[in-house]
């Protein structure tokens, strides 16, 4: 974490510089949420899965082809270029996702099997431990925030008053993120669950 410039009265400063912070955080634990799967396909699932095209390039699904999810249990995949299919085919059966592609002329499609109630609860639990991962991190930007501003204290950079007033909305900041976090958390659950 870069040290984050503290001066007497500049709130909207200290907050900027947190937020942007925290801000990373948040979308890192988004990324990680949007690749957990549920029971219905989603683009997310596959946009970023790389196949090795071009003489040893690897390249994201996304860049290489359109993608869509025509109904709950089916993605495509249609490559600009036809000649990376066998590419494309060879990184979905290598990677991860334990799904077959079937070729179908110049569209790759993707059957996304039922999901199980045990496999529902193994991916809540997987859900349930990524928030919180992510509580973690930042409630540990909140003590490394927190740590600069009691030495901007000490350093007689700031007021008493005004390192009060900064941890106050450090705090407050933190508690909004956490709960934004939660939200996230629970409408994942709820979409898992969702048969």
């Amino acid at each position: 974490m870069t040290p984050i410039m503290i001066e007497e009265g500049n709130i909207k400063g200290f907050e900027k510089a947190v937020t942007a912070e925290m801000e990373k955080s948040f979308a890192h634990f988004e990324k990680e949420l949007a690749s957990v799967r549920t029971g219905k396909a989603q683009v997310s699932m596959i946009e970023d899965l790389k196949a090795e095209c071009y003489g040893g390039t690897m390249m994201r699904l996304k860049d290489i082809a359109s993608l869509a999810a025509p109904d709950v249990n089916m993605l495509t995949i249609q490559p600009w270029d036809k000649g990376v299919i066998g590419d494309i085919e060879r990184a979905i059966n290598t990677s991860h996702l334990g799904l077959t592609p079937i070729v179908d002329g110049d569209v790759i499609r993707l059957e996304i099997p039922r999901m199980t109630t045990t496999r529902r609860e193994e991916l809540s639990k997987l859900v349930g431990q990524k928030i919180e991962a992510s509580k973690i991190d930042i409630r540990n930007i909140r003590k490394d925030v927190q740590n600069f501003v009691k030495d901007a204290q000490k350093g007689k950079k700031v007021s008493e008053d005004f390192e009060k007033r900064l941890s106050k909305t450090l705090q407050d900041m933190t508690d909004n993120f956490v709960n934004k976090i939660d939200a996230l958390g629970e409408k994942k659950k709820t979409e898992l669950k969702a048969v």
